[in-house]
């Protein structure tokens, strides 16, 4: 069965992004950026709530076009425009690029896609993955923390009242300083 990835870079205080969405302090160097694409390059498709699709959706179709997104960058461009995408949305009306638009979180509707034959579904956007930790439907938390402190911003995690045993799956250090935890159900 499919497994659903949590992925998320984060500052070393915890926050993956800064007042105003900044994530300039976002370390992918182009080591980090050919990690990311050998490992979403196997997946099964994207799970996206509308604000991380919409930013995606806004850089990515044309990116490798770009001279100046050659190497990493261009490879990722080709790897999204062709991989499967559900986007969760109640106000988003259409989508392109292999994109299918769903507008709950339906658990029984989610274990059937992770069912379905193909890699592993790679889970983006904090809102979207509060829903689905909230009916435990998160298999694996793959965090990369960056050496930096933000003082202020969004948490990776919301506030909750609920304990999630976890074990630790794996680490890597990347030359940036950017560190990967792995976590996967206890």
């Amino acid at each position: 069965m499919r497994k659903i990835i949590y992925s998320m870079s984060v500052s070393l205080d915890g926050f993956f992004e800064g007042p105003d969405r900044d994530i300039s302090w976002h370390l992918v160097d182009d080591e980090l950026h050919r990690y990311f694409n050998e490992r979403i390059a196997g997946m099964g498709g994207f799970l996206h709530g509308r604000v991380v699709h919409e930013l995606m959706a806004d850089f990515w179709p044309t990116a490798d076009q770009d001279p100046a997104n050659a190497g990493p960058m261009a490879d990722f461009a080709v790897i999204w425009r062709n991989m499967p995408k559900y986007v969760y949305s109640r106000t988003l009306e259409r989508a392109d690029w292999n994109t299918t638009i769903v507008r709950e979180v339906v658990p029984e509707e989610v274990r059937a896609l992770k069912e379905q034959p193909g890699g592993d579904l790679g889970l983006g956007g904090a809102d979207l993955a509060a829903s689905f930790a909230a009916l435990d439907l998160i298999d694996e938390y793959c965090v990369y923390v960056h050496p930096v402190l933000i003082g202020r911003g969004r948490s990776m995690f919301p506030s909750s009242d609920t304990r999630t045993a976890l074990r630790l799956a794996g680490t890597r250090t990347f030359g940036s300083g950017v560190v990967e935890l792995r976590y996967a159900r206890a």
